[in-house]
């Protein structure tokens, strides 16, 4: 048996950073799969976590785990493929250090992704926005900082991710016209910033404790904040904006609508997918397509060029070929006899 424990610590900690170039982000997501992973086989097995083996992982297993995470713990399929694909990472690591566990590693990569719905995005309108952004209450230094997290987040479409990793030394030369982005896949982008957003982030560096490291933005503690944190503050927030925009009750606002609340807002202002995918830090324009279903602007624009065919309905007219004709009154005269 194969002591998984040495073998995951040198793929989270070596392979992923060192050799793969993974993110920071990549990496935590992974951990946190197979978090759930080994709680879920620890169980299984009735063992402690530091005593599974890799072999102890197999396909039935395996299987067993990821309807866990639907059923039980009530995970989209889109989290259900996350969990899946961090599994088939670490056995591609693990086949080519240990030849005899290539056929388990096989056909747990055989195992296949569920198919998911395409629907379209949900964002917020410019009217919605405002009030979302007005919510917090500056006359404190928790509302000076959740004001700066939600025009940060909307001005420069970040990801939860991206913003909560924000440091205070990203702002080069600390001029706060432009933000340092480090998103998915490692790329590195350059935002500029309203002046608006740039006046807010000052108001809330005024008032950060300056003794708490490079962390953008703090919890109460003075910890780095948390995305759990982040959205129970948006939570409050959007609860709040209810009373001057009532229709965002209708809506499911959650930190990632804010990126795409800014995509679509850039997209009806520019018209061109292209500099949304830019401005997003998209590494496929595919991906930023998505956006395109979801506003019917196009869609009108093509209904308003393509006129449907005037065409008046009319009546049928049996053909007036000689041989139809003989036929038609050889079959009336028959029916006329009998």
């Amino acid at each position: 048996m194969t002591p998984l424990a040495p073998d995951l610590s040198a793929f989270l900690q070596k392979h992923l950073p060192d050799e793969r170039g993974a993110s920071p982000h990549t990496i935590a997501a992974y951990a946190h799969a197979f978090t759930l992973l080994l709680r879920f086989a620890s169980a299984q097995l009735k063992c402690s976590p530091s005593q599974i083996a890799i072999e102890d992982l197999d396909v039935q297993l395996v299987r067993a785990f990821l309807e866990h995470v639907e059923t039980e713990r009530t995970n989209t399929a889109r989290s259900r493929n996350a969990r899946l694909s961090a599994i088939k990472a670490f056995f591609r690591f693990v086949e080519h250090r240990h030849p005899a566990c290539l056929e388990q590693a096989m056909m747990i990569r055989a195992l296949p992704v569920k198919r998911t719905d395409i629907k379209l995005i949900d964002y917020l309108t410019r009217e919605e926005i405002c009030a979302l952004l007005a919510a917090p209450n500056i006359r404190t230094q928790g509302g000076l900082r959740d004001r700066a997290m939600l025009h940060l987040a909307y001005a420069a479409g970040l990801r939860a991710s991206e913003l909560l990793a924000m440091r205070t030394d990203d702002f080069p030369e600390r001029s706060f016209s432009t933000v340092r982005v480090l998103g998915k896949g490692r790329r590195e982008r350059i935002l500029p910033l309203w002046k608006e957003t740039q006046t807010i982030l000052r108001a809330w560096l005024a008032v950060r404790p300056g003794d708490r490291g490079l962390e953008l933005f703090l919890s109460r503690d003075g910890r780095r904040m948390t995305r759990d944190g982040f959205a129970y503050r948006l939570r409050q927030h959007v609860a709040i904006a209810e009373r001057t925009a009532p229709s965002i009750a209708d809506k499911h606002v959650t930190p990632h609508v804010l990126r795409h609340s800014c995509a679509m807002h850039t997209l009806q202002a520019t018209g061109d997918v292209r500099k949304v995918a830019l401005w997003l830090g998209h590494a496929s324009i595919q991906t930023t397509e998505m956006y395109l279903r979801a506003d019917p602007t196009e869609k009108l624009a093509l209904l308003d060029s393509h006129h449907p065919p005037l065409i008046k309905p009319g009546r049928f007219r049996e053909p007036s070929d000689k041989l139809m004709t003989i036929l038609k009154a050889a079959a009336n005269s028959r029916s006329q006899q009998t």
